[in-house]
């Protein structure tokens, strides 16, 4: 499961490492969390629809984000797919898509979109990490107000082992995963982790008790070197 942060806002979820429906509520009741990123390719959207039940959380109260895969682009094919993960997710809305944004767009796609499209996409979710930070696409999105939405804020891990994130946890007292979360909040990106452990989930969401020093985030900005450990062509809905 996966989760995107301002304080208690987000949690997600995706086709690898499994579903736990336990964690899912979880998230839902003791964490916080309001907003649910998934996709259609991601298989859960209609556990989903058990776990948001189960929690007893409003559907007002929740932002919930899915995805299109390839074969369900063209606007009829799209139109479906939409009332499709709706009723796998057992709501009436996403207005029926009340926001549209984008996977992976760098700033040619963007570009494009903009000569072909009249709407603006409301947030573009690419991945973001101490080892891929891309900062001109960031800025870029600030300035046409589109969210940027970085996943894999703990670069499936690889960052958790390096000796400036081990480091820095030792210094504020933290886990090296919350230095990365907190690292990419103090920039301004709305954060998804990922877990199926409760205790992992607990973990994510204990990073605003503390603030990393400026020089600190400049350290960690330091690390980008444009490595990518991985990405996720769906689209946004």
């Amino acid at each position: 499961v996966c989760a995107s942060w301002k304080k208690g806002d987000f949690w997600g979820t995706s086709h690898q490492g499994g579903y736990s429906h336990d964690a899912v509520v979880y998230a839902l009741q003791k964490c916080g969390i309001r907003h649910i990123d998934t996709a259609k390719r991601y298989g859960c959207e209609l556990l989903l629809q058990k776990a948001i039940k189960e929690s007893d959380v409003k559907r007002e109260d929740l932002w919930i984000t899915t995805k299109l895969w390839h074969s369900d682009y063209g606007y009829e094919n799209t139109k479906q797919a939409c009332l499709d993960s709706c009723k796998r997710l057992g709501v009436q809305y996403l207005g029926i898509c009340r926001s549209i944004g984008v996977s992976n767009f760098l700033i040619n796609h963007l570009e494009q979109l903009k000569e072909d499209c009249k709407i603006t996409p409301h947030v573009n979710q690419v991945e973001y990490h101490p080892f891929q930070r891309p900062q001109e696409l960031v800025d870029y999105c600030r300035s046409r107000n589109i969210v940027f939405e970085g996943y894999c804020p703990l670069a499936k891990g690889e960052a958790l082992t390096h000796p400036i994130i081990i480091q820095l946890a030792k210094k504020y007292g933290k886990t090296p995963a919350q230095i990365c979360i907190r690292w990419s909040i103090q920039n301004g990106i709305v954060t998804i982790p990922k877990s199926t452990k409760i205790e992992r989930i607990r973990e994510n969401c204990e990073v605003f008790d503390f603030i990393l020093a400026e020089d600190d985030v400049a350290i960690i900005n330091g690390m980008h070197e444009g490595r990518h450990v991985s990405w996720d062509p769906s689209c946004i809905v």
